[in-house]
């Protein structure tokens, strides 16, 4: 967990120690070319969704217990039927090659080592095959979104389900892409040798215009609940919808038959203006009454943020960002360390909670401040 930085006398370096989340945030920051770091840092508009995603958890309290005999205790949880090492999970962000030459399969490979859940993305600077095949023994969803030509849609669905993913996660806060001001001004492109592998020569000729590595309008507006229909008529993994921030689509949700739900402002960087996640779930988590899972994702960037998140019901929470300053410090070594880090800190604010176990996280551990 060290790294050489120079001490400004003399060239002298000095070995700096990655000790929380913001440290690999910082060396990423420091790194990666600007318009790279632009894109992944990016929010909607002003960024206020963004930036309350994070916020918003140190708003939240905790009410410790004490006296509880915690010499022993247990990270451990399931997240449909399989068990997992501690309850966060890589969330699907897009371009790990960008960060990192290895790219996904460093992902890939990280989150298997660790024993938890990588959600892979459709914009993935690698495959599904190249990432299956660098992780076989992974637990895997994959990410989808929804195209105007449905067959592109349909063949990845009946690949990844072909190749032992065990969910697909509709994301559905996507309409339209979000305004997101830095990339326009850097003029966003992915770089020549890079390509959203998934698609590679399913385009039948170059676009005028392309958005984030594939021809621009390729999203479908129209994508409307009879999609969800559609996506399980053509396949028996459990869908689980990405970017349900109301109890009112919680509800529709679940009367659709969908296996879960995953909290999500898709970072801030779609509609600028909304809730921070955090500030969501528990309104999610009383309308579905324990009758699908429920996750979350954004602004999750410690131990605590992550006992917070499962005090009000999560089954489990995902990183996005995070990750790739994982990748960016050093590849599949630096997701793992990222991962370990936050499972350190979990474990140890759930000791300090006065909590054992993953089921002994709930409610009453939550005291929401005034401020």
């Amino acid at each position: 967990m060290n790294i050489l930085a120079s001490s400004g006398e003399e060239g002298v370096c000095v070995e700096m120690t990655m000790v929380c989340l913001t440290d690999f945030e910082d060396y990423a920051r420091q790194h990666l070319p600007k318009a790279t770091w632009d894109y992944y840092e990016a929010g909607a508009d002003d960024c206020c969704t963004r930036d309350d995603n994070l916020k918003a958890f140190k708003r939240i309290r905790l009410r410790p217990r004490i006296l509880r005999d915690v010499s022993l205790n247990d990270t451990r949880t399931c997240v449909l039927g399989t068990e997992i090492s501690f309850p966060v999970g890589i969330a699907p962000t897009a371009f790990h090659c960008l960060a990192w030459h290895e790219g996904e399969l460093a992902t890939a490979r990280a989150t298997e080592a660790v024993n938890t859940c990588y959600i892979a993305s459709t914009y993935a600077t690698c495959s599904v095959e190249e990432i299956a095949a660098a992780a076989p023994n992974g637990y895997r969803w994959f990410q989808l979104y929804l195209y105007r030509d449905r067959k592109l849609s349909e063949q990845i669905v009946r690949r990844v389900e072909a190749l032992g993913y065990k969910a697909l996660v509709l994301t559905v806060d996507v309409p339209y892409t979000g305004k997101r001001r830095n990339d326009i001004r850097n003029q966003f492109k992915l770089p020549p040798h890079l390509k959203v592998k998934n698609f590679e020569g399913m385009f039948q000729q170059a676009a005028s215009q392309e958005e984030y590595g594939i021809p621009a309008n390729t999203l479908d507006p129209s994508i409307s609940w009879k999609d969800v229909c559609w996506l399980q008529s053509l396949s028996r993994l459990p869908i689980i919808i990405k970017g349900i921030l109301t109890k009112e689509d919680a509800e529709l949700a679940v009367e659709h038959g969908v296996q879960g739900i995953i909290v999500s402002n898709h970072g801030g960087r779609q509609l600028d203006g909304g809730p921070a996640t955090i500030d969501c779930l528990p309104e999610i988590v009383d309308a579905v009454q324990g009758r699908v899972e429920v996750y979350m994702d954004g602004g999750i960037r410690t131990g605590n943020d992550v006992l917070k998140a499962i005090a009000l019901g999560a089954k489990c929470v995902f990183i996005g960002r995070p990750a790739v300053w994982g990748l960016a410090y050093k590849g599949e070594e630096g997701v793992r360390e990222i991962l370990q880090i936050l499972q350190d800190e979990f474990r140890l604010s759930m000791a300090l909670s006065g909590c054992r176990n993953v089921a002994e996280i709930n409610r009453n551990l939550i005291q929401f401040s005034k401020l």
